[in-house]
């Protein structure tokens, strides 16, 4: 072979790489079995994979010999994380395998989004609304006591069809705000404070601060610090607590159902440790909507109790859901292994509430037992939320929780 022909085989070599796509790791996902075929949103360390720059990666589902490109998100932190969200429905197969590839990264669209109204954090999906965070001061209506006034919840939570299922200031309970999570009975320096009845002007839980807000392709989230203060006497405030609350939202894969995640991050604010008290309702509340009655809504928990028995019950989930205007929507609430005092006593109304069965849901930890909170210390409660139109079978309700409490592992192996 003479000098001239050795170039040219060269340059067809250089000119074949051209666009090449390099494979930097294959991913293994085990599915469990299941018959739901829910969405799972999925995440491994990008770092223990490639320290390559964002711009050039690009995430492939393998099938055969079918390769579809995957929406992933790069969350930063003290380390990156890759995220993507798993469809079930796609493949009956029980092990999905991906490739993290290193080339020209395809462009991806911006569908998860947080709208800043100047008083509120929304977070959409391709333009529709899915939850509301209020983080300026609401006030009851007029000719009612100021004292019921707070930031810091969320209102309205959307079902994907768009109907509210939540509601805040009920007259028979104007302290109520959509979904919320104030403690009721709290020893705080020699005082009782109560964070949840602010009508008595002993506590209230306010929007300290704006931590963080993120958009993209797989989820929307925001990261607020809200603080548990303390009203002392002479008129004097404290803050008793600090909480961290992040709230984040996957994409809808075209489903009639959503996914949201709420991770509260506590510590004491001062030296002084706060005790909360054992007390029958307090934590993760929600104020359904006021269509919802008795006659037209069901309550179901992970331990096969019923509206009639779910109260002081414990349990991993708990459905809430029923008939609103011309059709059937509802939540799923999921708690957390790690939770405190998990599976979680539940506080939900009687049918009886309000003369109609007026509903009201939430996971109150400290139900049955006390809760000593230390300073120098982070307390964490974790919660999902499936949001959807339609019935749940427990055994979709099931599904998803085992999902969340145990997400799917993922294997790697690096070329």
């Amino acid at each position: 072979m003479n000098r001239f022909t050795c170039w040219l085989l060269l340059l067809a070599a250089v000119g074949s790489t051209k666009g090449y796509a390099q494979t930097i790791a294959t991913l293994q996902v085990v599915v469990p079995p299941t018959t739901s075929s829910l969405e799972t949103p999925i995440k491994t360390s990008l770092d223990a994979l490639t320290f390559l720059p964002d711009s050039v990666l690009t995430l492939v589902e393998v099938q055969g010999t079918k390769r579809t490109s995957v929406p992933f998100q790069i969350e930063h932190g003290s380390e990156r994380t890759l995220h993507w969200i798993l469809d079930p429905a796609a493949s009956k197969t029980s092990k999905r395998a991906y490739e993290l590839v290193k080339g020209k990264a395809n462009k991806t669209s911006v569908p998860m989004r947080v709208q800043d109204g100047q008083g509120s954090f929304t977070l959409t999906s391709k333009g529709t609304n899915l939850l509301r965070y209020n983080y300026k001061t609401v006030y009851p209506p007029t000719g009612i006591d100021t004292a019921y006034k707070r930031s810091g919840f969320i209102h309205p939570l959307w079902s994907p069809h768009g109907q509210e299922l939540t509601r805040i200031q009920a007259p028979d309970h104007y302290h109520h705000y959509g979904i919320w999570n104030p403690w009721t009975h709290v020893l705080f320096e020699k005082d009782t404070v109560d964070f949840w009845n602010i009508r008595d002007r002993k506590g209230t839980v306010r929007f300290a601060k704006a931590v963080s807000t993120t958009e993209g392709p797989v989820y929307s989230e925001y990261q607020v610090l809200q603080e548990h203060i303390a009203f002392k006497k002479g008129g004097k405030e404290k803050v008793a607590l600090n909480e961290l609350q992040a709230v984040r939202v996957y994409q809808p894969q075209g489903k009639d159902y959503y996914i949201a995640d709420v991770t509260i991050n506590m510590n004491c604010a001062s030296a002084s440790p706060v005790l909360l008290l054992a007390y029958r309702y307090g934590g993760f509340g929600w104020r359904t909507t006021e269509k919802w009655n008795k006659d037209n809504s069901e309550v179901l928990t992970s331990e096969g109790k019923t509206r009639k028995e779910a109260d002081g019950s414990t349990a991993r989930w708990c459905i809430v859901q029923g008939q609103i205007d011309n059709d059937y929507a509802g939540v799923v609430m999921m708690s957390f292994p790690t939770n405190y005092n998990h599976p979680e006593p539940l506080r939900i109304w009687p049918e009886t509430q309000n003369g109609r069965g007026d509903m009201f849901a939430n996971f109150s930890p400290t139900k049955n037992k006390n809760w000593q909170l230390d300073p120098g210390q982070t307390y964490t409660l974790k919660y999902r939320l499936i949001v959807y139109n339609g019935h749940f079978t427990k055994e979709k309700a099931e599904s998803g929780w085992q999902a969340f409490s145990a997400e799917p592992k993922v294997t790697v192996q690096r070329k």
